[in-house]
C-alpha cells in the first residue's frame, strides 16, 4: 500500500474526494428538504392540522441533527461543507416547496423529497462500501433505514 495516496483516515484521497463532494450534494438537498419542513410546518392548514404541524417539526428537527451529522463526515473526509444557499440552490435536486398548505400536497412533497435523498444515500452508500469507508457507509445505513420507515408512513398516510 502506496501511503502517499492515502488520506490521515486511511482511505483512497480519490475516493475520499468524491465521497466529500457527494456527501456535500447530500448536505445541500438535505438543508432543502429541512427548510421544506419548516415551511410546511408554518403554513399547514386544514383538518390535518394538528397531527401533520407536530410531525413536520419532528421532521425538521431531526433533519437539523442529520445536517450536523452529514457536514462533520464532510470535514472528517477531509473536505469543506457548503454552508451557504447560494450553493445549496446549485446543486440540490430535492423539489422546492413554495406556499405549500393542503394536507395531501405537503405529505407529498416530503415523500418526493425522501425518495430524492433516498437515491443521493444508495449511491453514497455503493461508493463508500466501494472505497471501504465504513463511517460513511454506516452513516449512509442508518438514514436509509430511517427514512424507509418514515416513507413507508407517510404512503400509508396518503392511501
Amino acid at each position: 500500500m502506496n501511503i502517499s495516496n492515502i488520506t490521515s483516515i486511511g482511505l483512497d484521497i480519490e475516493t475520499t474526494k468524491e465521497l466529500g463532494k457527494g456527501m456535500n450534494e447530500l448536505l445541500a438537498n438535505y438543508q432543502v428538504y429541512k427548510q421544506n419542513l419548516q415551511g410546511l410546518h408554518w403554513n399547514i392548514r386544514g383538518k390535518s392540522f394538528f397531527e401533520l404541524h407536530l410531525k413536520f417539526e419532528e421532521l425538521y428537527t431531526d433533519a437539523n441533527e442529520k445536517i450536523d451529522m452529514i457536514a462533520e463526515r464532510v470535514l472528517t473526509l477531509g473536505e469543506v461543507p457548503l454552508h451557504n444557499f447560494n450553493a445549496y440552490s446549485k446543486i440540490a435536486s430535492v423539489p422546492e416547496g413554495n406556499n405549500v398548505t393542503s394536507d395531501v400536497e405537503a405529505v407529498q412533497l416530503v415523500v418526493q423529497s425522501i425518495t430524492q435523498l433516498l437515491l443521493l444515500e444508495r449511491n453514497l452508500l455503493n461508493l463508500s462500501d466501494e472505497g471501504e469507508d465504513e463511517g460513511t457507509n454506516s452513516l449512509m445505513s442508518d438514514l436509509i433505514s430511517e427514512q424507509e420507515k418514515t416513507m413507508w408512513m407517510f404512503k400509508a398516510w396518503l392511501n
